[in-house]
């Protein structure tokens, strides 16, 4: 089924001794499945990580509203918010955020065990989200035995365990090389138009940007059309 996905007048300030910082600022979007990747250009600092835990629900804006497929995470409760961030949103760090101690296939299930037990389709899902990244062979590998690429790739495997309505990706491509960085990128698009997924890349990569059908670029904590990347 089609997504969408809708912000208005998203802002975000953390007080410090010297005042208010504003990070973000009456940022707006509107995507929706079927349009393209829509990627988020701006320099480490810039406010590209806070928008996504907002739209992820890791996160809530000063002000400001947004919602998934006409559902507002800011009017859940945590039990509900919980599941739904489980549920509806994958996510792909630039850091991985694998646990060391499971194997491949283990820390994709993580993120189905978050909904609750874990069944043989499970398993096979995840088998068959390993085959497709390139990793049918690694999957009794823990992280420190997988490349910088592959533990992206095992990362990219878990966000997608529980077909997700929204694909974030927090510079997915940041400490890979340009071969591996390239790969990483096709893997994304191709996975966000076979599960029929939003898919909203932050990255200071011209390269990557390059390769979304929408830009956009914050600056200020202004979020403005960044045309071409």
């Amino acid at each position: 089924m089609p997504h969408q996905l809708l912000a208005h007048g998203l802002s975000k300030a953390y007080p410090t001794p010297t005042g208010t910082l504003p990070v973000l600022i009456d940022v707006g979007i509107s995507l929706a499945s079927g349009e393209g990747a829509l990627a988020v250009l701006g320099p480490s600092g810039s406010g590209k990580s806070t928008l996504l835990h907002i739209l992820g629900s890791l996160d809530i804006p000063t002000s400001g509203s947004f919602s998934l497929d006409g559902v507002s995470p800011l009017e859940m409760k945590p039990r509900e918010l919980a599941h739904h961030r489980a549920q509806r949103i994958g996510f792909v760090f630039q850091d991985h955020h694998l646990l060391p101690q499971l194997t491949a296939i283990e820390n994709v299930l993580l993120a189905r065990l978050a909904l609750g037990r874990v069944h043989a389709e499970d398993r096979q899902r995840a088998e068959d989200l390993l085959k497709a990244v390139g990793l049918a062979d690694r999957q009794t590998h823990v992280p420190g035995e997988l490349s910088g690429g592959q533990r992206q790739r095992v990362a990219i495997a878990r966000a997608l365990m529980n077909k997700p309505a929204l694909l974030i990706c927090d510079e997915p491509t940041g400490d890979l090389d340009a071969e591996a960085a390239t790969a990483i990128g096709e893997l994304l698009h191709a996975t966000a138009r076979e599960q029929d997924a939003l898919l909203i890349i932050a990255t200071h990569s011209e390269t990557l940007a390059a390769t979304c059908a929408r830009r956009m670029r914050l600056v200020g904590g202004r979020l403005a059309a960044g045309g071409a990347a």
